[in-house]
């Protein structure tokens, strides 16, 4: 049990810990702190996922935000702290620097090969799925997320729930069919085509990019005028208007006009309301919905007796034989004691005894 002598070598231990310069590397939906020694030594490295409210500030040390669960403080007086920020704690950090091996490339910083991961790989199973699903795949698509997808299908007018495998076939058609028109072209109006008439691939890549060139943070909520410029940076993510469906993994898709041929059976398209979207903590039309439907489950059929309470419908009974009146309401300290007894009605009518009541 440490004592006093191994609390003073634990804070002398602190106090002559080396000082670092951290830098940040991004690949996908990762991100790499690489902490250099000052004086000599080995860097360390820490592979950070965010996770769905992963984030990290920069703030005073004495004023830290709440869940900031991992901090690393600056040597200046006072001191700053670099914090990593995680209100749902789904986030998560490891030590070392190898990216988690079923990603494949970035769509942001290695897009050829993202590219060519995805179009020689067009027999994979996970192309037979909805193309909505099929972007979520980090296997093939590192980084796309849930607004980008919408983002992206939205663009080029493609329903959610078209098959993976069907789009990209024709992508690739359309694409040997550019290459061969565009021959004759200089690189230049090559390059003016391919951002007039991008293909998924390439949204995959821009759509992206338009949000890291942005000079501010439009994802971060604490600023309201930051969180604006992202909502009006937005075409169909969130957006009034827009239809929304869940899709075979519970996670909601924003689309205009139909979903397409794989689209879940069983669930109406809902139109986003304009008042939904003015708070950006507010839960999504489909989670307020559900919830706003749930109701104990005593109020959809009240009981109508105690017997039924404690043993449940009880069959074999002769058809002649008058039904219970049924009991008046039991406070929720009353209801064990009533049900208790019922469960000794059988054994009291062998003995002629009244039935409870």
């Amino acid at each position: 049990m440490p004592e006093c002598p191994e609390l003073h070598l634990a804070g002398r231990y602190i106090n002559e810990a080396e000082a670092y310069r951290i830098s940040a590397t991004a690949r996908g939906k990762e991100l790499r702190l690489t902490l250099a020694p000052l004086g000599s030594g080995a860097t360390q490295d820490l592979v950070f996922r965010f996770g769905m409210s992963g984030s990290f500030r920069l703030c005073p040390a004495a004023e830290l935000p709440r869940h900031a669960h991992l901090r690393f403080l600056t040597s200046e007086s006072p001191p700053r702290a670099l914090c990593f920020v995680d209100v749902r704690r789904f986030g998560s950090w490891r030590l070392g620097d190898a990216w988690q091996l079923d990603r494949g490339p970035c769509v942001v910083s290695e897009y050829q090969a993202f590219r060519e991961n995805v179009m020689k790989n067009l027999d994979d199973k996970a192309f037979d799925k909805p193309i909505c699903e099929a972007l979520l795949n980090q296997k093939f698509f590192n980084g796309i997320g849930n607004y980008l997808r919408a983002e992206i299908l939205y663009r080029l007018k493609i329903p959610p729930f078209e098959k993976a495998r069907t789009v990209l076939e024709a992508m690739k058609d359309q694409e040997q069919t550019r290459r061969k028109k565009n021959s004759s072209l200089t690189l230049s109006k090559k390059l003016k085509q391919m951002r007039n008439n991008p293909d998924l691939l390439e949204l995959c890549h821009a759509v992206p990019m338009e949000v890291i060139a942005t000079e501010k943070n439009l994802l971060d909520p604490d600023h309201s005028d930051n969180y604006a410029a992202f909502k009006n940076w937005l075409q169909c993510y969130l957006v009034p208007g827009m239809s929304s469906l869940r899709d075979h993994n519970g996670r909601t898709i924003w689309f205009q006009g139909e979903p397409g041929p794989m689209a879940p059976k069983g669930q109406r398209s809902r139109k986003k309301r304009a008042q939904l979207k003015a708070d950006p903590e507010a839960l999504t039309p489909e989670v307020t919905t559900r919830a706003s439907k749930r109701r104990p489950k005593t109020a959809e059929k009240p009981p109508e007796s105690a017997e039924e309470v404690a043993d449940g419908p009880r069959k074999g009974r002769a058809r002649g034989r008058k039904k219970a009146t049924a009991a008046p309401a039991l406070s929720q300290a009353e209801v064990p004691v009533k049900a208790k007894r019922s469960r000794q009605t059988p054994a009291r009518r062998r003995r002629g005894a009244a039935p409870a009541v």
